[in-house]
């Protein structure tokens, strides 16, 4: 893997691909700065050999149109306190005015570019336009793994305009070998555990890793597809019927591959999906009509804490209940307990996907597990298997 620790950015202009699609509040002020944070070894090392930087970043869905929210100048004071200093800024990211605030960059100083999706040309994946912005630097640098999975202009098309001098940024190689670990390297017994609402959205993933995983811990809204598969009574839980011969496939491929598959064995019901509702815990596998299964029960949860204190390696995508309502999170919670005492204790875990990573934010465990993923999409696709854009560019 090349990255910038293989060469000596001393005099050179590193032109760096960045993820700073941040959330913001009504003012425009920055309400989560992970993003940004996540880029800070790659700018500090390029900026300690005595190189300067120049960033790249989309924001939003401008679509084409210049629209002021979407301009990244809203975002300048928040780079700035992060990257602890002050960040210049032009408001164009190609052409005369992007150009000559380049060439007058001096080395350690840092320069933001306008949004890249005010150009339809980044989207599209348009070859001018990525030389265009090669034009800029010395060096391409790929550090925005949350869009490593698009064959945009800025991180994948680019990268042909570096032939010798291009990059992964340190965030970039964290992702790529926290997925290596899970896929290929990690420590055995390996359990993934698989949430969320449907097995459609996982099914890819499930058939790639089942020949890396020793365990796989269904939950969430989409076990309740497997449960009825096997026959269970499931009241008026989430379900997707047309997959129900599918959720048998899949058992059937564990079996073969001898992956252990646990689901859960009991859940908390409610009669409305409201965390007001009366709510009671059963036999998952017996559900009362006009019920609905919400969240692991408590056989379930001791059951995947067994598993989970006995794996070496452990990747988590789904919360495994209904976390956002106070009634229905403990399952989540219990699980997010369990993986922090196997990561305590040693094993490896890695946490990727939008609800997971919300959960482990929300709930004050991102310090408590290996890797915090900072790329939903990326991470699925990589996780399915897929060569992402992103990374076929540098490694090609």
């Amino acid at each position: 893997m090349k990255t910038i620790n293989d060469f000596n950015f001393n005099d050179k202009k590193a032109l760096v691909r960045v993820d700073f699609n941040v959330p913001q509040d009504d003012q425009l002020k920055v309400t989560d700065n992970t993003r940004i944070v996540a880029v800070k070894p790659t700018v500090d090392k390029i900026l300690k050999d005595g190189g300067s930087v120049i960033l790249m970043a989309h924001l939003g869905r401008p679509k084409g149109e210049v629209k002021d929210e979407f301009s990244l100048k809203h975002i300048l004071e928040e780079v700035s306190m992060v990257l602890g200093q002050e960040v210049k800024f032009v408001e164009e990211c190609i052409g005369e005015k992007a150009e000559q605030a380049a060439s007058e960059l001096k080395p350690g100083e840092i320069l933001l570019l306008e949004n890249l999706r005010f150009h339809n040309e980044e989207e599209k994946g348009d070859e001018a336009f990525a030389e265009q912005l090669s034009k800029l630097a010395d060096a391409y640098v790929n550090d925005a793994f949350g869009t490593a999975h698009r064959a945009h202009a800025s991180t994948a098309v680019i990268a042909k305009f570096f032939p010798s001098t291009k990059f992964f940024g340190l965030l970039m190689a964290n992702e790529l070998q926290a997925i290596d670990k899970v896929l290929k390297s990690g420590e055995r017994p390996v359990t993934a555990i698989l949430g969320g609402s449907k097995v459609s959205t996982k099914i890819t993933i499930i058939e790639n890793i089942l020949p890396a995983i020793d365990n796989l811990i269904i939950g969430g809204g989409m076990a309740f597809t497997f449960i009825k598969a096997l026959g269970g009574k499931i009241g008026t839980s989430l379900v997707e019927e047309d997959k129900l011969p599918l959720a048998l496939e899949i058992l059937a491929k564990a079996k073969e591959h001898k992956v252990k598959v646990y689901l859960p064995s009991d859940t908390i019901i409610a009669e409305s999906f409201s965390n007001d509702a009366d709510r009671k815990e059963v036999d998952i596998y017996e559900i009362p009509e006009g019920w609905m299964g919400l969240d692991a029960g408590a056989k379930s949860r001791d059951q995947f804490n067994d598993v989970l204190l006995n794996s070496r390696t452990i990747l988590w995508n789904g919360p495994i209940g209904v976390f956002e309502m106070s009634n229905f999170a403990a399952g989540t919670i219990a699980l997010g307990e369990s993986i922090a005492e196997a990561t305590r204790q040693g094993a490896f875990s890695l946490v990727g996907g939008g609800d997971s990573v919300a959960f482990v934010k929300q709930f004050g465990y991102g310090e408590k597990v290996s890797y915090v993923s900072t790329g939903g999409g990326a991470m699925l696709e990589s996780l399915e298997g897929l060569e992402l854009p992103g990374v076929a560019a540098i490694n090609n």
